[in-house]
């Protein structure tokens, strides 16, 4: 079936041992290689736009069994892109149903009001059970007659409880419907069916996404910015080592390990193993310092305040 979507000039890509695997492992296939490519820095458009399809319909799959719409909303950053994708996975794979039930249920969220919509996330329906006792929940939100504010609250809780609860009964639903129109089998057919579709084994995975991200014009851009990331997002002892390191003048390779017994000064203390191109070392706490030792001739290497590491 065509998502009415122009062709893509890249290739659906899965691995060898997947071509004959059940279902389940045909569609981790495309999940694991489309994350080895985000993890290269490959963009969306650097993608092929069936694999992200059939990639985001498994993410909602799996958040929605695990917790329903309100778990898929909470884990997605931009609704905007990835319901886009959602929406063009179900219907490239036929799954009909699935796709009339989500936009019912992103159109039943997107209709709540801030607060119904946290109670949602957050689960916590008790409250409501409190306004009618769970019962006519219809009569009392559609009963004008009473014009006091009392009333008018009574009937605004009514109708913020029955908004929730729809919510909840579109969850029941989508678990209902997997029974007769299932995802999986859905988009596992419908990857194995993708024209020009590669199957390729791990070393030719690894070449074909080399290839792809020398193509990048803006590469050594991309590379800043995710280092630059991922150090605003570093916990602290990966930067207290990172400080001793380029104080030292060492360039650091790798954090190995964390060894809660290490002996210093005849204390257990927890200290942090990595590795240099000078070779391996200690990181360890002490007061308002941080040290950085051989851990072969118990040398202090370098040392830093923790003052000067978080500047």
């Amino acid at each position: 079936m065509s998502t009415g979507q122009p062709a893509s000039k890249h290739p659906v890509v899965l691995t060898i041992e997947s071509a004959e695997a059940p279902n389940e492992d045909v569609v981790d296939s495309n999940v694991t290689v489309v994350n080895a490519m985000y993890a290269e820095l490959l963009d969306a458009p650097e993608i092929a736009p069936n694999a992200l399809r059939s990639y985001y319909v498994d993410f909602y799959l799996t958040q929605a069994l695990a917790g329903g719409f309100a778990q898929y909303v909470f884990t997605v950053p931009e609704r905007e892109e990835i319901d886009a994708y959602v929406r063009e996975g179900l219907e490239g794979m036929g799954a009909a149903a699935h796709l009339a039930l989500f936009n019912r249920t992103a159109a039943a969220f997107d209709a709540l009001s801030e607060d119904d919509a946290d109670t949602y996330l957050d689960g916590d329906t008790q409250h409501f059970d409190d306004v009618d006792g769970g019962d006519n929940i219809t009569d009392a939100s559609t009963d004008d007659s009473n014009d006091d504010d009392g009333g008018s609250a009574s009937a605004e809780a009514a109708r913020s409880a029955e908004a929730v609860r729809e919510l909840e009964r579109l969850d029941d639903e989508f678990e209902s419907l997997l029974e007769t129109e299932d995802i999986l089998a859905l988009n596992a057919a419908w990857l194995r069916s993708q024209e020009g579709l590669l199957l390729l084994d791990g070393e030719q995975l690894d070449v074909h996404i080399a290839e792809r991200v020398a193509q990048i014009p803006n590469l050594a851009e991309r590379q800043a910015e995710a280092a630059e990331e991922a150090l605003e997002n570093a916990p602290e002892f990966e930067l207290i080592i990172r400080e001793l390191c380029d104080i030292a003048g060492h360039e650091l390779q790798k954090i190995t390990m964390g060894d809660p017994n290490y002996e210093h000064n005849g204390e257990t203390v927890l200290a942090w193993h990595f590795t240099t191109d000078h070779g391996d070392f200690i990181m360890v706490e002490e007061d308002e310092e941080a040290y950085m030792i051989s851990p072969s001739t118990k040398e202090i290497v370098a040392a830093v305040e923790f003052e000067e590491a978080d500047a």
